[in-house]
């Protein structure tokens, strides 16, 4: 076949497999069989072997995976990609939908109602028209690249029909079909089955070989957007039908809801249409219908106020409760947990569940060896709910909390106006071992591989007894540990070491200070700066700070006047861990004076002195925002070498454009 023909028959066989991914999964109306569509598949392949210079990245061939990856690389989202808030019931509807009409001085709402489809959110990287990177949600900041697993998903537009510039967000899952079938060849090899479709999506596009992936068919739906650079409908149910003449595959349930009556009959209606959908779904999502209110609406710094997310009344199920295990955590409370008969409930086993404290084993009646009814709180969290007295025999057994910690043995104590028993021993191992479990975790100092497991076996062999000793940890303490090979050491020293330089609000949060979380511990450190100042503050300095109350100033101060913290810190210092907040302090804020002060920066490009996180605190640091997409309010684009659509959509506005030799400059000047 001659090279010409050849090429009028690849684009034609891509046009043919292209449109029957559509018949299957966009109209679930598929016109060939499988076998069909994998004919016309192989033929694409071979001919793309004879004439490898006619191969697109758009290609069909390019989904079925590549080569193993040695890892996951690490991606910044550009805009953040936040959790929604929970309603659990039609009074908490009513209440969101009362809110927002205060907040906008309103007496009518209008919202989008779409399914809550039980996957992996993921979030999608276009520049003008083509699929260049995809990416695990993370921590909502920092996700995992799993392009090429994502590339595998048929119904994941690797072109779309424009060529826009955008970052989108979406559910991968697992259809119902797909998991019966998955779990089925599992059965056949003698392997550990899935749990559920929701473990199964996850599992599979964190596989380090595409090919994997590829084999388990997966599915997408779109729902909404971060990064835009294109003007957007004005209301988010016409943004969803622009984002399918993109050519994303949007969930067709969705509808628009008048008022909060119509929001709860569809929610009635979709509750029991539940089980005859082809995917699994936890919910529906609210949405206010008007963009324009979202920015008067806002954030909190986890969720938007203008959206919630409806969780089904969870699943229930009769199983016996065996026995009662204590466990003392990080802050010495001492919490008892059910240890149940294995259950099968919401789609995964359960075994075990909270029950907070004492009182609540009082109040439920709770006897060894009881049937009892649990349940998972929000589809997550495994509860007990209540005992099923009938089904006693006479040999079930009356529980006792200990009087003494099971882990050291030290007298248990109810402090003033406390439910919990507590353990008040600071050198209690268990406190310890928990409190470097925090220490470690995402959101504090966020050591990357010294996870729960790590910690346990590095405290039992007697290498660490306090979060200091971390940072003298070397590889010959590390190699004889469970599935620690020599690079897997080598990635976790490195890890340690970065930590170091960690901003002072991450090492504040990861010191485990009652009643201090990460919003409090973000406070402290952009009004103090630095950790030797909130050391010496005085109760009456911590309390007029706004957000930090009398009780968190007393556990504050409680804790700094310890002597082994402060020999803790000392050590902590002198291993070279960052003391000082990285971003500019209430006080500076008011009295910076630089060239990005207030200004609102993009940042695109690559740039040789530095990357573009890097780029990004700098300019925050001084006085700056730094956002994902260029518009009428950009004041300046820092445009690195090989800068594309962002450049050009700033020149075509007026916005200054600065180079990397000026960005330097304006940095060196300030």
């Amino acid at each position: 076949m001659q090279k010409a023909e050849a090429k009028n028959r690849i684009e034609e066989l891509r046009r043919e497999i292209d449109q029957h991914n559509v018949y299957y999964h966009e109209q679930d109306e598929p016109q060939i069989s499988d076998a069909e569509y994998d004919i016309l598949m192989r033929k694409l392949l071979e001919l793309e072997a004879q004439f490898p210079d006619l191969i697109v990245p758009e290609s069909p061939t390019q989904r079925v995976g590549g080569e193993p990856l040695p890892h996951f690389n690490k991606v910044e989202h550009e805009v953040p990609m936040l959790s929604l808030s929970n309603a659990f019931n039609e009074q908490d509807l009513r209440d969101f939908d009362e809110r927002i009409k205060r907040l906008l001085g309103t007496t009518e709402m209008e919202y989008v109602c779409e399914l809550k489809v039980d996957g992996l959110a993921v979030s999608l990287l276009y520049e003008e028209g083509r699929f260049v990177r995809g990416a695990t949600r993370g921590d909502g900041q920092i996700g995992e690249d799993i392009t090429q697993n994502l590339k595998t998903i048929r119904s994941l537009p690797l072109k779309l029909n424009k060529p826009v510039t955008l970052e989108v967000r979406g559910e991968a899952f697992m259809p119902r079909s797909a998991f019966t079938r998955l779990n089925e060849k599992k059965r056949e090899k003698g392997e550990a089955i899935f749990a559920n479709p929701r473990n199964a999506a996850a599992g599979s596009l964190r596989q380090l070989d595409p090919k994997l992936a590829a084999a388990r068919s997966l599915d997408l739906f779109l729902y909404g957007t971060g990064m835009v650079q294109e003007e957007t409908p004005p209301t988010h149910s016409a943004y969803l039908d622009w984002l399918a003449e993109l050519g994303f595959r949007i969930n067709p349930k969705r509808r628009v809801a008048r008022t909060i009556e119509e929001v709860v009959a569809y929610i009635d209606e979709m509750e029991q249409a539940r089980a005859d959908l082809g995917y699994e779904i936890d919910g529906i999502v609210i949405k206010v219908n008007e963009r324009r209110y979202y920015h008067a609406l806002g954030t909190t710094a986890k969720s938007p106020r203008w959206a919630i997310a409806y969780k089904f009344p969870a699943e229930e199920a009769v199983t016996v409760l065996r026995d009662i295990e204590i466990k003392v955590g990080r802050t010495g409370a001492v919490t008892p947990t059910a240890i149940l008969e294995p259950v099968s409930l919401a789609g995964t086993t359960v075994s075990r569940a909270s029950l907070h404290n004492e009182e609540i084993i009082r109040e439920k009646g709770l006897m060894l060896g009881d049937h009892v009814k649990v349940k998972k709180a929000g589809d997550i969290i495994p509860e007990v709910i209540s005992v099923l007295e009938e089904k006693r025999t006479g040999a079930e057994r009356e529980f006792h909390m200990p009087s003494s910690c099971p882990a050291c043995e030290s007298q248990l104590v109810h402090l003033e106006e406390e439910v919990a028993l507590r353990c008040i021993n600071p050198e209690c191992p268990a406190q310890i071992r928990e409190g470097m479990i925090h220490f470690v975790s995402r959101g504090a100092m966020n050591i990357d591989g010294l996870g729960e497991k790590v910690i346990i076996q590095l405290f039992e062999a007697g290498l660490i007894q306090s979060v200091a000793d971390l940072y003298t940890l070397e590889e010959k303490d590390l190699l004889p540990l469970d599935r620690m090979g020599e690079k897997s050491v080598n990635n976790l020293i490195a890890a340690i070491k970065r930590s170091k330089e960690n901003s002072m609000e991450r090492l504040l949060f990861g010191l485990g200070i009652r009643f201090v979380g990460a919003k409090a511990a973000q406070i402290l450190a952009e009004h103090f700066g630095d950790l030797e100042r909130l050391r010496h503050a005085s109760s009456e300095e911590l309390e007029e700070i706004e957000g930090i109350g009398p009780r968190m100033a007393d556990s504050v101060r409680m804790y700094f006047a310890k002597p082994e913290v402060e020999q803790m810190l000392m050590r902590l210092q002198q291993e070279g861990v960052n003391f000082r907040y990285k971003g500019l302090t209430q006080a500076e804020k008011g009295a910076v004076d630089s060239p990005f002060a207030d200004k609102t920066v993009v940042i695109t490009g690559t740039m040789e002195a530095m990357g573009r996180k890097e780029a990004k605190e700098k300019i925050e640091a001084l006085g700056g925002k730094v956002t994902g997409s260029v518009s009428k309010k950009t004041d300046y684009v820092v445009a690195g070498a090989s800068a594309g659509s962002k450049l050009e959509k700033a020149k075509e506005l007026g916005v200054d454009v600065i180079d990397e030799a000026r960005f330097l400059q304006m940095l060196a000047d300030d």
